[in-house]
């Protein structure tokens, strides 16, 4: 096993869409967060212009096994429309 990823996830949304975007995010972050290897899956900062989602996750295997489950493509599939660029994610 690896040791634990930290992510940081930046959304950006189109103009007057912030509560649409926020409440994908929330959707995906309560089953997000019942994933094997999920330490912390939330939002840390908002604002009007942006959402940041921090994660934790025990193992690079578990952020792999993340990355193709089907809450990440439903949330990519419901965000598709909503985001004025594409979801900046940086390792912490």
């Amino acid at each position: 096993m690896s040791d634990p990823v930290r992510l940081q996830a930046t959304f950006i949304p189109n103009e007057g869409e912030f509560f649409r975007v926020k409440l994908a995010l929330d959707i995906a972050i309560e089953e997000v967060q019942r994933e094997p290897g999920c330490l912390r899956y939330e939002i840390t900062d908002e604002s009007e212009d942006r959402l940041v989602l921090s994660e934790l996750w025990a193992s690079e295997e578990d952020l792999e096994a993340h990355s193709k489950g089907v809450a990440v493509q439903d949330l990519n599939e419901s965000l598709s429309a909503l985001l004025a660029e594409p979801v900046k994610i940086e390792r912490l």
